[in-house]
């Protein structure tokens, strides 16, 4: 999926006036890239995310989907963007504790209206992508943090996404967990060519995209040209 923000700016109200997130970014992502987005604490890396993952609306310029304009789209047309063409890959795995780690994977697909068998058979072939394909009928409470974060990807790609927006997805790891984490989402992006947006405060993180930005007072810069 390809990615465009033109002149896109963000505010917030407040009584005391309104605050400056994001200050006229201009962002272009082709088809298979994998960026990740650098910055400190409150900078707007998260709402970047948001506008890309169709969770919010910019306060002036357009976003772009595919060539498809989605700035001021219905929220029912977003809802089913969000469900059909992007996986989210959240910084806690926001997983069900009361299912398996196979039922946490199928959910998606469920809401998708995905046929039951279809559902089992894909869950199963991605939480062998994961390497946690013994682990399918686990409690996933009885998984380590990486390992829930390994599901949580495989969740991301159940309805075969055109696109993964991973917010801060090791910011809860140790070191050796979050490069097993890094390797799968950097392997599903060289093999499945799933455009991948991360943002991260680690640059031992940010290192493994082909690009990386720094997003710091509302203004997005390009660190690798």
């Amino acid at each position: 999926m390809k990615l465009e923000l033109q002149g896109v700016h963000k505010y917030f109200d407040t009584p005391s006036g309104p605050i400056k997130i994001l200050e006229n970014v201009n962002l272009q992502v082709a088809q298979g890239g994998f960026i990740s987005v650098m910055g400190p604490s409150g900078s707007g890396k998260t709402t970047l995310l948001h506008l890309l993952g169709c969770l919010e609306q910019p306060s002036f310029g357009k976003v772009f989907l595919e060539d498809t304009e989605v700035t001021d789209a219905e929220e029912t047309v977003r809802e089913r963007i969000r469900l059909h063409h992007i996986g989210f890959v959240f910084q806690n795995y926001n997983l069900l504790p009361t299912l398996t780690v196979l039922e946490n994977v199928m959910l998606p697909m469920q809401l998708a209206n995905v046929k039951s068998s279809e559902q089992i058979t894909r869950a199963q072939s991605l939480l062998r992508l994961v390497d946690l394909e013994n682990r399918a009928h686990d409690p996933v409470t009885r998984l380590s943090g990486g390992q829930q974060q390994r599901v949580a990807i495989a969740r991301a790609l159940s309805n075969l996404p055109g696109l993964i927006l991973a917010d801060e997805p090791t910011g809860n790891l140790d070191g050796r967990s979050s490069k097993e984490v890094m390797d799968v989402l950097r392997s599903i992006n060289d093999h499945q060519q799933i455009t991948t947006v991360l943002v991260t405060h680690d640059p031992k993180v940010a290192a493994f995209a082909r690009r990386t930005f720094h997003l710091e007072n509302g203004r997005l810069q390009d660190l690798t040209r």
